[in-house]
């Protein structure tokens, strides 16, 4: 099976079982029967080079696949040069937790662009990517590929096109699609599976092959208003779209190798599985 499935952090069961560490995340995610884990950075990149390879070596011993989450207050279209920098700041210390970690993939938001001009903004995001991927060459730390995250607020960077748009400036860079994002900016536009397809199409025509295969995902029921995102779900409130079935049938039909993320709220472990048994179902159906 190519498509991997875990956690954006630790459950809640995760620490009712008594388990205080990351580092035991590992194992753990393996004993549940998924195979990947997405470690948050993103209140502050805070974890010391010992403890991430701790966990990396963990992570290489069960067999998980890491990625890192950079600090959600990026913002790579300020207005604001210390801000600049310190949004570059950010990618490479969250790029060299990830070399630690062992992990290839780290996931950025772009950033708000509520107070200035779309266009000027996006032109902005691109101008601090580029020096940011510098950056990370200079500092060895290119073998880290940078994933720019649809978002779900009108107010924020990350539509569709806009984070086509930013992968478009170098072959590194692959989109992270949070197919809940996408939902609630969208105002519920995943609905079936032609709505899944023309996503997946659309990476596909815009970045190719190798990259759509390839795509880092989140996956999450998520609440929105007519402003996008308001707040993630379970996959138990089934009143909060989007559905993950549609999705499942075109990994399988596009021969997907990506990694999905569940970002339920607090049972984001359980409901990977629940997402890995779904996609495992239809495969040997297939």
């Amino acid at each position: 099976m190519s498509v991997k499935f875990g956690p954006a952090g630790n459950s809640d069961l995760f620490y009712r079982q008594g388990h205080k560490s990351s580092s035991e995340a590992p194992e753990w995610i393996h004993n549940m029967g998924l195979d990947a884990y997405e470690y948050p950075c993103s209140r502050g990149v805070n974890i010391g080079e010992e403890r991430a390879k701790e966990i990396g070596r963990n992570a290489k011993k069960f067999n998980i696949e890491v990625s890192i989450h950079a600090p959600y207050y990026i913002n790579l279209a300020s207005q604001e040069k210390q801000k600049l920098e310190n949004s570059i700041d950010y990618i490479v210390n969250s790029a060299k937790v990830a070399q630690w970690m062992g992990a290839k993939v780290v996931v950025v938001h772009p950033g708000s662009c509520a107070k200035i001009d779309r266009s000027l903004a996006m032109d902005t995001a691109k101008k601090t990517l580029r020096r940011a991927l510098d950056a990370l060459k200079d500092m060895q730390l290119d073998d880290v590929l940078v994933c720019p995250e649809t978002m779900g607020k009108k107010n924020q960077l990350g539509s569709m096109d806009e984070i086509m748009e930013l992968c478009s400036i170098d072959e590194r860079i692959i989109p992270t699609i949070d197919f809940g994002h996408v939902n609630a900016l969208g105002q519920g536009c995943l609905k079936n599976k032609d709505d899944y397809r023309r996503v997946l199409d659309t990476i596909k025509d815009r970045l190719g092959e190798y990259r759509l295969k390839n795509i880092h995902c989140h996956f999450s029921r998520i609440e929105y208003t007519k402003a996008g995102e308001k707040k993630h779900w379970t996959l138990a409130d089934t009143q909060f779209g989007p559905e993950f079935d549609p999705l499942a049938e075109l990994l399988i039909e596009y021969d997907m190798c990506s990694v999905i993320i569940c970002e339920s709220m607090k049972t984001m472990a359980e409901d990977a599985l629940k997402l890995k048994t779904i996609y495992e179902s239809m495969l040997h159906k297939k």
